[in-house]
């Protein structure tokens, strides 16, 4: 078994190996506005995962998901080729949730700073209940000589 190390380093260079196929090697046009994020290995180095993102709508994601799987052979070839393991990682192909997380995020940020800013202007004109200063003061010079 390999170290996590070695899984890490073997799963950077499969990134940019399969980033670089994508563009040179496989003319599918589907695959043109791929973006290949990241990708992980097994620490017995077997089985590869790479993420990726694509702008465009479900449909879009759904031809480049279906693009992907029909290139895995020659990608994974492509791999093969160029890492220096025993055996080649089988590859999986996953769409990476990050960018839409971020921009939930950010809508959740966007809300809490609008929040913010009415709190704000609701303490900005809020006045006392009581009293300005609600603490006891010393009694003044002539009360103290009584």
């Amino acid at each position: 078994m390999a170290d996590a190390a070695r899984a890490a380093r073997l799963a950077q260079r499969i990134k940019v190996i399969v980033a670089e196929a994508l563009r040179r090697r496989v003319k599918d046009p589907r695959l043109e506005a791929v973006t290949v994020t990241d990708a992980r290995v097994t620490n017995d180095l077997q089985h590869a995962t790479v993420y990726y993102t694509v702008f465009g709508d479900s449909e879009a994601q759904a031809a480049v998901h279906k693009a992907l799987e029909s290139a895995r052979g020659v990608l994974r070839a492509e791999v093969g080729r160029n890492i220096t393991a025993r055996l080649t990682p089988t590859l999986e192909f996953v769409p990476d949730e990050v960018p839409v997380n971020a921009s939930h995020l950010e809508e959740l940020l966007r809300t809490a700073k609008e929040r913010d800013a009415e709190v704000a202007e609701l303490a900005r004109k809020a006045a006392f209940a009581g009293d300005a200063d609600p603490y006891r003061k010393p009694a003044d010079d002539e009360d103290e000589a009584q």
